[in-house]
């Protein structure tokens, strides 16, 4: 089935839900006081590959916009994985990384006394707990559901695309 959107439709529509997503993920950092684990801020790296590259494909022309939409598509199909991984921790179903913790409490090369100082004002974040759910999924959770909806509208784009470029008769629903 063809993509009702361009290349550079989905493109940009890529770009604003990625941008979207991580201004959500800051708004409840910063404005809500959720500090994220080290899970979190990972989950957060393919978007930031995304934006760029979505960007790309609006301004790209068809095929390389199309070469650059599959790319896309693999890199949320990554942040999903990321994304069932930590989801996973939360529910206890797999263990989480040794080291998610917190910051701040990094080497000092100050005296043992300002090291423990140092570790009693450290906030430990856990990637077992998660900081907030909404009908039942974690932040991680949400990050599945919109890392798989941008994945398929960059392959269905993709594919689309191709499909009209080849010559393939357009059906429109």
């Amino acid at each position: 089935m063809h993509s009702p959107l361009t290349h550079r439709q989905t493109g940009l529509v890529i770009l604003g839900a990625a941008v979207a997503t991580i201004g959500g993920a800051l708004v409840f950092e910063h404005g809500l006081g959720l500090t994220p684990c080290k899970l979190c801020l990972m989950q957060r790296n393919p978007y930031y590959l995304a934006m760029p590259l979505a960007l790309a494909v609006a301004l790209a022309p068809r095929r390389v916009g199309r070469m650059l939409l599959v790319l896309v598509g693999l890199i949320f199909l990554v942040s999903a994985g990321l994304g069932v991984y930590h989801a996973g921790v939360e529910w206890g179903i797999w263990l989480g990384p040794s080291d998610c913790g917190g910051a701040g409490a990094g080497a000092s090369t100050g005296n043992v006394g300002d090291f423990l100082n140092q570790l009693q004002n450290t906030r430990v974040i856990s990637c077992t707990q998660a900081a907030w759910r909404f009908l039942g999924l974690s932040l991680a959770g949400w990050n599945v559901v919109i890392s798989l909806g941008l994945a398929a509208l960059a392959f269905w784009s993709a594919i689309g695309s191709r499909a009209t470029a080849a010559g393939a008769p357009v059906v429109s629903a």
